[in-house]
């Protein structure tokens, strides 16, 4: 069997005037990813990732620490997080009848990290809920469908036994892998989603059409360094 890794992307920079781009402490996470596979004597046989700058950087980080820096990234966007922004747009009137001060914490998010996370949990728990999203909105099965195709065409292209697959994608993407794998409801995915740390790195064995899960949300590369400030959610 091979093992496929889904690595979440190094904190991005929320509340900047470019989200899209690692932090700082983004850009350690990932280095440390990568240090500490290598450590665990891992080798990439082959790397992806979607289009998002965060993610893109996230495996060259990573891969630099894993000593492969020649190790070509594929592109595939079936692995960038979903479309927030018309989730966002979507169901924010709803939001606002419950949290005072929401678009306050939205202009301000990055002070006020905790409080955007609530607005933008409510928002999202609207949208997964919803079996008919106002137009323009896509579903979130949708979505699931999105990642399935691109976990396929990963495992069509990667046949040989005992291949190390590295994909580097964003919270949303593991979500809809994770649903996907062991069909819990989406309410219960996202439920596992707040907790899905920058660069944890959750590990899936497939063979021929077949995958399951094997490891969710690692963390052990931050977690040996007892700095609890390197530990991110966003």
């Amino acid at each position: 069997m091979g093992s496929i890794y889904l690595i979440r992307h190094g904190q991005a920079s929320l509340g900047a005037a470019n989200y899209d781009e690692l932090s700082p402490l983004g850009v350690r996470q990932s280095q440390l990813c990568g240090e500490f596979l290598h450590r665990c004597g891992l080798r990439i046989d082959a790397c992806y990732a979607g289009d998002l700058r965060r993610q893109i950087d996230t495996a060259r980080h990573c891969l630099a620490g894993l000593r492969q820096p020649e190790t070509d990234i594929q592109i595939d966007p079936a692995f960038n997080e979903y479309h927030s922004d018309p989730v966002m747009a979507a169901y924010l009137p709803r939001v606002r009848d419950h949290i005072a001060d929401t678009d306050f914490y939205l202009a301000n998010a990055g002070q006020y990290r905790k409080e955007f996370q609530r607005i933008f949990s409510m928002a999202v728990t609207l949208w997964i809920t919803d079996d008919n999203p106002p137009q323009g909105c896509p579903t979130w099965q949708s979505y699931v469908d999105q990642v399935a195709g691109g976990l396929q065409r990963v495992m069509a292209a990667n046949t040989d036994s005992g291949q190390n697959i590295a994909i580097f994608a964003s919270g949303g993407t593991i979500t809809a892998a994770l649903q996907l794998i062991t069909q819990m409801p989406a309410t219960s995915a996202f439920e596992l989603n707040w907790q899905i740390v920058n660069t944890s790195v959750s590990r899936l064995q497939y063979r021929a059409d077949k995958v399951s899960l094997a490891a969710f949300n690692s963390q052990a590369h931050l977690d040996i360094h007892q700095r609890p400030e390197w530990i991110s959610y966003r």
